[in-house]
Parts: structure tokens; sequence; C-alpha cells
């Protein structure tokens, strides 16, 4: 058994339930809030769930980046619409 994110600070955990059923729990919270229509989230999932969750979100219309891992888990962000292009500031030689 092991704890799901659910928001900031929020953590569920089933007893008595198997892996499987947690995974399948914590998909579910990353499709509801691509649903919702939130433009950008992060949360921690079980490293099992990254390629399910960018599939997932790439159907929904969102890109997922992965940020820090450890112990089992990934912290993912998904953002909705077109990635900005990043900019930065070049000094000029002359």
């Amino acid at each position: 058994m092991r704890h799901i994110q659910i928001g900031e600070g929020l953590r569920l955990r089933f007893p008595g339930q198997d892996e499987t059923f947690d995974l399948g729990v914590e998909i579910g919270m990353l499709a509801v809030l691509m649903d919702q229509g939130q433009r950008e989230f992060s949360r921690w999932i079980s490293n099992a769930n990254v390629e399910q969750a960018r599939s997932l979100a790439e159907s929904l219309g969102y890109r997922l980046v992965t940020g820090a891992s450890e112990s089992g888990w990934t912290e993912v962000t998904l953002r909705s619409g077109r990635a900005r292009p990043s900019l930065r500031l070049v000094q000029s030689a002359g």
C-alpha cells in the first residue's frame, strides 16, 4: 500500500488494495485534472505510471514533462496548449 498524491499536502492510501488499484487511481486523478481544463499542474506519480500518463496526456492535448525522481516516484508537470518558445538574452560582440 502506498500514498497517492491528490493535491498539495493531500495524500490518500487504500488499505487492502493492490498496486494495480493504486496505479489506476493515480491515472484517474490525472485524467480528472486534465478534463477540468487546468492549464498546468504537477504531481508525484509512480515510475510505473509515467509512460501511461504521457500517452493519456498526449491524447488529451497536454505535454508531460518529467522532473525530479526518487524512491520509485517521478514528479511530472502537465501543460496544455502549445509550448512557448524559450527566450534567452544574447549579448552582441560588437
